[in-house]
């Protein structure tokens, strides 16, 4: 398998991207989250914010690996 040098340039440049989309995306979607948390006792509480840990985990991952490779393809097409 080769690999391009823009495709690893634009990998790069995605995954910025993605990190960034990252932080901005959860500074909107965490305060919208905990005001909806109806906890009423330390063991809820726990377990919404183990629930949100994941979520984060999860949408990190999700928006590394999607612009990582939106970036690498797109650095393929546009650097040859």
């Amino acid at each position: 398998m080769d690999l391009s040098p823009f495709g690893l340039l634009g990998a790069m440049l995605g995954t910025i991207v993605g990190v960034l989309n990252y932080v901005v995306f959860l500074r909107v979607l965490v305060p919208r989250l905990q005001a909806l948390d109806k906890s009423q006792s330390r063991e809820e509480r726990e377990e919404f914010e183990r629930k949100m840990s994941l979520m984060r985990r999860i949408i990190l991952a999700a928006d590394v690996v999607l612009f990582a490779a939106v970036g690498y393809y797109a650095g393929r097409f546009i650097g040859g």
